[in-house]
């Protein structure tokens, strides 16, 4: 009778430890599967990648997937990566390609990851060419879905481009992201059937848009057809054959989208996306591209690694891959460009370069080119037209005052001091910016005539002004101001209260000292102008050209 007792209990024994593993939900099972499979592939990448450099594979999305992970990767390892970006994009003067707009897209997704400003790259500014609405959609869809993600994934307002031919709106890609649904409710590259690549692509950048009645209707539809896209295995097709990137792009879309991984609509024989693409990992060594034996590939891996970070994030309630608020400017990575004096003003900005190469027709043989076409490729100065700069003309009050509080990248202050600045003027905020930093002063106590041409001595007070702005030491002694001076012929004839900031300018090669007069009554030129302001720019270390 003990015997049978004994039996019977070690029988019980069995079948509650056989229930207590069974009581293990799946999605607990699925979520330690994610973890490990992530941290091993975290682990290959690193070893693989080495070195990652701009690029496709090898390159921003190994970043991107690991800078968003929870693996410790050393800083070291994308303080690397940020030097080899400033010698790329150095090297190819900010133009990354003529065309392929995905370029500037992917780079800017990567430097989000790390913490890192994409608007000032070695002084270049990757932003602003996806205000080029034509440009950035010559590839196709793929153009305007990929400038909203990186667009979004720091929530960075799209520059002015001035060398657009249509400047570009967010409105204007999610439209023209919507105008190549089908009739089937997906998307394709081309033909008339739903891809569900460029399906869950699509998806992916008008997922921040859901509040807008048109995209919730166009997402419904296209989720509805990914859902019949999808395989037995929980899987998807592109072109006819099964590819882990298939189905990593789609369940990114389920990401961002914030739609359960458990969803009945993404459930197929008890399987789900999740599953469909852990079978295609080769412990240890990535991810296959297919089933067919060729192997893992270092774009499927890459892919596949985000995807699963994705989940990851997701399962714990993170922001999604590509919402990247969450994180925060990287104090280790220091972009190789100027950042000013120590004691410039806060609220001085260094400008990066707009429009690489920028020039015009008529400064071809002239000795000031350098210092405008430096200026103009920034924003600071323009044209009197697209193609000419018009060196030799004078240049007005408000015209000044408009270039140096563009060249400072001041905020803009409004002034209603002077009663002949109207408030509708072009250049009213400047005017008033200008002031307000005590760059320029009126001509009288209410009235700052802006259209009256600038003087030399004019210039130098406004000049020397927004130098101790930049945090450059101004002061002169009067012995050394009447030294300076004393070399010029008509000295004399310049008024009293210009002639320390005439001397400041002498002092610091912003004023030529080879020439025989001051000239301190003479209007100047637009492009002794730029010169002035180039200098001052590069003594204070707010320019820095390419090398």
């Amino acid at each position: 009778m003990k015997l049978h007792y004994r039996i019977f209990t070690l029988f019980m024994a069995l079948v509650l430890f056989a229930s207590s593993l069974s009581i293990i939900p799946v999605s607990a099972i699925s979520n330690m599967a994610v973890d490990d499979t992530v941290n091993a592939t975290a682990e290959y990448l690193l070893k693989t990648v080495k070195k990652p450099q701009v690029g496709s594979i090898g390159g921003e999305w190994a970043i991107i997937g690991l800078a968003r992970s929870n693996y410790n990767v050393p800083q070291s390892y994308y303080d690397d990566y940020y030097k080899g970006v400033e010698t790329y994009v150095k090297d190819v003067q900010g133009n990354l390609h003529d065309q392929k707009y995905t370029e500037y897209s992917r780079l800017i997704m990567a430097l989000t990851a790390i913490g890192a400003d994409p608007s000032n790259v070695a002084g270049y500014n990757l932003l602003t060419p996806l205000g080029n609405f034509d440009k950035t959609i010559w590839q196709g869809i793929n153009g305007p879905i990929f400038a909203l993600i990186s667009l979004d994934s720091g929530n960075y307002n799209i520059p002015v481009n001035p060398k657009a031919k249509t400047q570009a709106t967010r409105e204007m890609y999610i439209d023209e992201i919507l105008s190549h649904q089908l009739q089937d409710g997906g998307f394709a590259l081309s033909g008339k059937t739903a891809d569900p690549d460029i399906t869950g692509m699509a998806l992916q950048a008008l997922a921040k848009y859901q509040h807008d009645k048109k995209v919730k209707q166009a997402t419904e539809k296209a989720i509805d057809r990914l859902s019949k896209l999808q395989d037995t295995d929980g899987g998807y097709a592109s072109w006819g054959e099964k590819t882990s990137e298939s189905t990593v792009q789609v369940l990114m879309a389920l990401c961002e989208l914030g739609i359960d991984l458990h969803d009945s609509r993404f459930v197929k024989n008890g399987k789900t996306i999740v599953d469909d693409l852990l079978s295609f990992y080769s412990k240890g060594q990535g991810f296959q591209h297919t089933f067919d034996g060729t192997g893992v590939t270092g774009m499927s891996t890459e892919q596949a690694f985000y995807g699963l970070v994705n989940v990851q994030r997701i399962s714990v309630s993170k922001s999604s891959l590509y919402r990247m608020n969450d994180v925060k400017l990287a104090t280790t990575i220091t972009p190789d460009s100027t950042n000013g004096l120590p004691n410039k003003h806060k609220d001085i900005k260094v400008m990066p370069v707009i429009e690489a190469n920028k020039t015009f027709s008529d400064i071809s043989h002239h000795e000031s080119k350098a210092a405008i076409e430096s200026l103009a490729s920034r924003g600071m100065i323009n044209g009197m037209t697209d193609t000419t700069f018009a060196p030799n003309q004078t240049m007005t009050r408000a015209e000044f005052a408009t270039i140096v509080t563009k060249s400072l990248g001041l905020p803009m202050q409004k002034s209603t001091l002077f009663h002949d600045v109207v408030a509708t003027a072009w250049y009213a905020d400047y005017v008033g910016t200008a002031y307000s930093y005590s760059i320029v002063s009126g001509t009288s106590a209410t009235t700052f005539t802006p259209n009256n041409t600038i003087t030399r001595q004019e210039a130098a007070i406004m000049i020397a002004n927004a130098a101790k702005l930049s945090g450059m030491d101004t002061a002169m002694s009067a012995i050394e101001t009447r030294d300076i001076l004393a070399q010029f012929g008509d000295y004399t004839q310049t008024a009293e209260w210009s002639r320390n900031a005439l001397a400041f300018c002498y002092r610091e090669h912003i004023l030529s000292q080879d020439m025989l007069n001051i000239e301190p009554s003479t209007s100047v030129t637009r492009a002794e102008i730029a010169d002035m302001l180039y200098r001052l720019l590069s003594a204070a270390k707010l320019i820095k050209e390419a090398n």
